[in-house]
């Protein structure tokens, strides 16, 4: 073994307990804000109900695996749109770049599911346990039966949240109601309690004893980010030329020797990561901006400008400013690279909302017959098949009608009808075989290629469609 891998630092590190300290200020309060309506988004949406007609489910949100629709209050989306699901994505990707060209980690610091469910598990830590300095001396006493009492309460709490995690994850594919009574009455599908199982163990084990390992060594946006960011990008950071040197003040008498950083170490204590910001800008900073309220705080008690951690530039720190006016700002935001996240962001929520609007009201496709090309019947006329399509997308079996427009004496014939209409069930696809036929000696029957079109209207709105095929006669 050479010398080089013997001073080689490990890829991995051992963690190390971390215990924020309780903060308040305006960035706890907007994560508090934001931590509550998330969770109530997640856990309510699927109770909440849609009426889509009686053959339809009433759920506002529900990803259907067996039929094979995604439902969204007034929109349903069919295996054959999942372009609108890959745009969604797509939209995401670039709104991320976007906010973090912008802002940093603002995702990672306000609402990641990782952030989002920690902050949860820290709460409920400091609740049963006490504040940062009584759970590190709960962590570093022996065992005790009070110890073993407080850890399994707060672990039982802790499941209780990750059960409820899970469960109300698997309500987003089924009818809610009826899930959770074959759930609780162990009649649900075996993959429902596989799943839940999985995000029971994969949240209680995220949110309370992996934590800042998550984003370090499991998450690659910390390590994309940089890519997203430059100098111009708002980021929490410490203002080194206004905080060094630091060192303690004391209440007697002003030393001018000193910069405005006491080294209360207030923002390491309450950070999640248990980064000190003062370091610099780093990979496992997720910029919740706890260490934000706790300076300010400082800086309030000791008579200090607040502001000494911000977020700022990187050119302001160069630039030895702590504000800029909002014409700077908006300038300094307007960048090349956010103009372009913008832009690629707002065409594609333009394009998937036109396609959603301008989706046709009846969808239908025609696949001619061909083979044979034609059929010559016993009298002499030539006969074309076709295979029609029809999309159902009401919440009701519904009446179509099926019509035909040529510049030729043809007629057109529904297979297994004297009828040219028939019912397609609700949400369903039906497939219909027409006839074309030309009379015996007619210029279509004895001719080439003529184009012909073929009509469905919906009998309950009167909307119509039609698509354009071809009619083969025997001068092929």
């Amino acid at each position: 073994m050479n010398a080089s891998s013997v001073n080689q630092p490990p890829l991995y590190a051992a963690r190390t307990p971390i215990f924020p300290r309780r903060v308040s200020g305006k960035f706890r309060s907007l994560k508090w804000w934001l931590l509550f309506i998330l969770l109530g988004i997640y856990y309510v949406v699927p109770w909440i109900r849609w009426d889509r007609g009686d053959a339809l489910p009433d759920q506002a949100v529900l990803v259907d695996m067996a039929h094979r629709r995604f439902y969204f209050f007034m929109i349903e989306i069919w295996p054959h749109e999942f372009y609108f699901v890959g745009g969604l994505l797509i939209m995401a990707g670039l709104g991320l770049f976007l906010f973090t060209s912008v802002l940093g980690r603002v995702w990672c610091g306000y609402a990641c599911p990782q952030t989002i469910w920690t902050d949860l598990f820290i709460a409920v830590e400091r609740w049963i346990e006490g504040d940062r300095n009584n759970r590190v001396k709960l962590w570093n006493s022996p065992m005790t039966f009070r110890k073993l009492r407080l850890r399994m309460t707060k672990w039982t709490v802790w499941l209780l949240i990750s059960v409820g995690t899970g469960g109300a994850w698997i309500l987003y594919f089924a009818d809610a109601p009826t899930l959770i009574q074959d759930f609780v009455t162990l009649s649900a599908h075996p993959v429902a309690y596989v799943t839940v199982g999985i995000l029971t163990a994969t949240t209680f084990v995220f949110g309370g004893f992996m934590r800042e390992q998550v984003c370090t060594y499991m998450c690659p946006w910390p390590r994309i980010q940089a890519a997203m960011m430059d100098e111009n990008s708002l980021t929490v950071a410490y203002r080194e030329w206004r905080g060094e040197p630091r060192g303690k003040h004391r209440r007697a008498r002003t030393d001018d020797s000193l910069g405005d950083c006491i080294d209360c170490y207030a923002c390491v204590n309450v950070c999640p990561v248990g980064i000190d910001i003062r370091d610099g800008l780093q990979m496992e900073c997720i910029g919740c901006a706890l260490c934000i309220d706790a300076c300010d705080d400082v800086m309030e008690r000791i008579g200090k400008p607040r502001g000494l951690i911000d977020y700022m530039t990187l050119v302001d720190e160069k630039l030895k400013t702590e504000s800029t006016n909002f014409h700077d700002l908006i300038k300094r935001l307007l960048r090349p690279r956010v103009i372009l996240y913008a832009c690629a962001w707002s065409l594609m929520g333009l394009g998937l909302l036109a396609a959603l609007f301008l989706r046709p009201d009846i969808e239908f496709s025609i696949s001619p017959v061909r083979n044979p090309l034609f059929v010559e019947l016993s009298d002499g006329s030539i006969r074309n098949s076709y295979e029609i399509r029809i999309k159902n997308r009401h919440g009701s079996d519904t009446k179509f009608s099926i019509g035909m427009e040529a510049d030729a004496p043809l007629s057109v014939r529904l297979e297994g009808s004297d009828e040219l209409s028939t019912f397609v069930d609700a949400d369903q696809t039906a497939l219909r075989r027409v006839y074309v036929t030309a009379p015996a000696g007619s210029a279509a029957a004895t001719g080439g290629k003529i184009n012909i079109r073929l009509r469905v209207e919906d009998a309950s709105n009167a909307a119509s469609a039609q698509k354009t095929t071809t009619f083969h006669g025997k001068g092929q």
